[in-house]
């Protein structure tokens, strides 16, 4: 069985990815389980360079099938922030709750019509050192007043849906599995990688 190697360490993230990659019949793991796997600076000035990064540094570590991903919130008011910095907008070592409570903040007395954004994913793919695909999607909704539901993670619980007029948090991962950015990225990356595993079988057989 083929094995994928999530470049991240956080377990929230790495289910909702083994869960759109299920379908692949491959292994996936997360960097837990790579003894001395390196840690990524995420300096880069886009989702897709920070993407790239973390597959490409653990491909060239492990010489294995690596997916990297970068996602986060864009707010038109706050002029595309927090942008590659989402999951520290609070701080470094924020938590979800701090970098909710610091964009309440930044908003603070703007209208619906002011709170728009969009969450960004990009999805970069590398083998054996080498980026072989990089995919990005996007989804567009409107910040909140309030933190509302209790799925997901990250900025979910503020994220409004136009269609529903209700959060990520509230709609839950059904839901959010048809519509949101990194569920449209890895649609795309599902298919990419079918393809990607069907010819390496075929050039070892």
């Amino acid at each position: 069985m083929k094995q994928i190697i999530v470049a991240t360490r956080n377990e929230k993230k790495l289910r909702e990815l083994a869960r759109y990659l299920r379908p692949l019949k491959a292994k996936v793991i997360s960097l837990k389980d790579i003894k001395g796997a390196p840690r990524i600076n995420e300096n880069g000035k886009t989702f897709e360079a920070n993407a790239k990064k973390k597959a490409l540094v653990i491909s060239r570590f492990t010489k294995g099938l690596v997916l990297g991903d970068d996602s986060g919130l864009a707010v038109d008011a706050l002029g595309g922030r927090p942008g590659v910095r989402s999951s520290r907008f609070a701080g470094d070592d924020a938590s979800d709750d701090g970098n909710n409570v610091k964009l309440l903040r930044s908003l603070a007395g703007l209208p619906p019509s002011k709170r728009r954004g969009r969450f960004v994913c990009n999805v970069a793919i590398a083998d054996k050192g080498k980026v072989i695909a990089s995919i990005e999607e996007s989804c567009h909704g409107r910040i909140g007043f309030e933190v509302r539901g209790r799925y997901g993670f990250g900025y979910d619980p503020l994220f409004i849906i136009p269609k529903y007029n209700k959060t990520f948090g509230q709609l839950g991962p059904k839901v959010k599995d048809r519509m949101s950015h990194r569920a449209k990225a890895l649609r795309k990356t599902r298919k990419f990688l079918k393809e990607y595993l069907k010819k390496i079988e075929v050039c070892h057989s």
